[in-house]
């Protein structure tokens, strides 16, 4: 295995990653090796980078569909 060290991480960045951590109730070095893990690897499908990235901002609600008029089928000529 290689190691890696980064240097120059603000202070907010250490402190959002020591919470981040906590909440897992992991280390603050597995909580990073577990960012870098996802942020690196492909997904199976486009769907699921679809899902990655534009999830977030409808979590929590349901998109609303406008209503929509019933219209006849078109009619052909004899």
């Amino acid at each position: 295995m290689a190691n890696l060290s980064v240097r120059n991480i603000d202070d907010e960045t250490v402190t959002q990653l020591r919470v981040r951590a906590a909440r897992q109730g992991i280390s603050m070095e597995e909580e990073a090796r577990r960012i870098l893990r996802q942020a690196v690897a492909a997904p199976d499908r486009l769907g699921d980078l679809a899902v990655q990235c534009f999830s977030p901002a409808y979590t929590g609600s349901q998109l609303e569909l406008p209503e929509r008029e019933i219209h006849d089928p078109m009619g052909f000529p004899e």
